[in-house]
């Protein structure tokens, strides 16, 4: 891993976004009964936090950080079959929390993806990237 001992602290904070898009019949199933697997946007905004909170583990030479906050909020975009996925990731560090912000964002949509297979494999996880950082020497980014 890379030296961070001579960094100052600083609030970090990063938001990502990514989608998933299903075929209209399998979009209706999600929003009419769901699946069988049990609630899928409870159990994907927990696939999201736990996945922040452990990359160190799933991102090698990533340090392990004291995260303050991680929320993962969905938007349904009905006239496009999506599900839009949202996460925000901050703590006081000496490293950003940009990979944090992804990997939740990444397993989230993952999630939905494994509680909604039963309905077919034609669905697209796309457009994962981060959307905002802030903190550190290079401070904030906006895309």
């Amino acid at each position: 891993m890379i030296d961070i001992s001579g960094k100052q602290t600083t609030k970090r904070t990063a938001r990502a976004e990514g989608k998933i898009v299903f075929c209209p019949a399998a979009y209706k199933i999600l929003l009419k009964q769901g699946s069988p697997k049990g609630d899928v946007m409870e159990t994907a905004k927990i696939a999201g936090i736990m996945a922040a909170k452990n990359t160190p583990a799933l991102i090698p030479l990533c340090h392990p950080l004291a995260l303050e906050k991680v929320s993962v909020s969905f938007e349904m975009l009905k006239s496009k079959n999506t599900v839009k996925v949202f996460s925000e990731v901050s703590c006081s560090g000496k490293t950003g929390v940009e990979m944090e912000a992804l990997a939740a964002v990444t397993a989230a949509c993952l999630t939905i993806y494994d509680m909604m297979k039963f309905t077919g494999q034609d669905m697209t996880i796309d457009g994962i990237r981060l959307m905002h950082k802030s903190g550190g020497r290079t401070g904030t980014w906006q895309r």
